[in-house]
């Protein structure tokens, strides 16, 4: 349950970042900022804090080199699913929520890592204060 709290999470912040309906941080910004500029920067900066967060957890959990064979597994995935027509790739707008999809799972993976790797292998990060 923990993960999917943590995939909620991520996949939250990408959408209110940025989505392919008007709903998002990024069309917002663009449209009001000449009349809302301190609104804009505090969302700004709200969510720049989210990303600080998982992108910081993510790198020091599994690194570049595991964010990439993560995001390559999920690609892969993705891959086999329209070789098989279970997906199309027609609809720009269903693309972007598959990546926002794939980039979700990286960063939850990322943030859940350490606990994982605690569970399956006993032993604690250097960081891990005691619980």
């Amino acid at each position: 349950m923990g993960f999917v709290i943590r995939w909620v999470f991520a996949f939250l912040l990408l959408v209110a970042t940025y989505n392919p309906t008007q709903w998002n941080y990024v069309r917002w910004s663009m449209a009001n900022y000449e009349t809302q500029l301190s609104l804009t920067v505090l969302f700004g900066l709200i969510l720049f804090v989210g990303y600080i967060i998982y992108l910081r957890a993510t790198l020091r959990s599994i690194g570049i080199f595991g964010m990439l064979l993560i995001l390559a597994v999920v690609g892969t995935i993705l891959w086999v699913l329209f070789d098989q027509g279970v997906i199309s790739l027609d609809n720009p707008s269903v693309n972007t929520w598959i990546g926002i999809f794939a980039l979700s799972i990286v960063l939850a993976v990322g943030l859940s890592w350490s606990i994982v790797r605690r569970k399956l292998s006993g032993q604690a990060d250097v960081d891990d204060i005691d619980e």
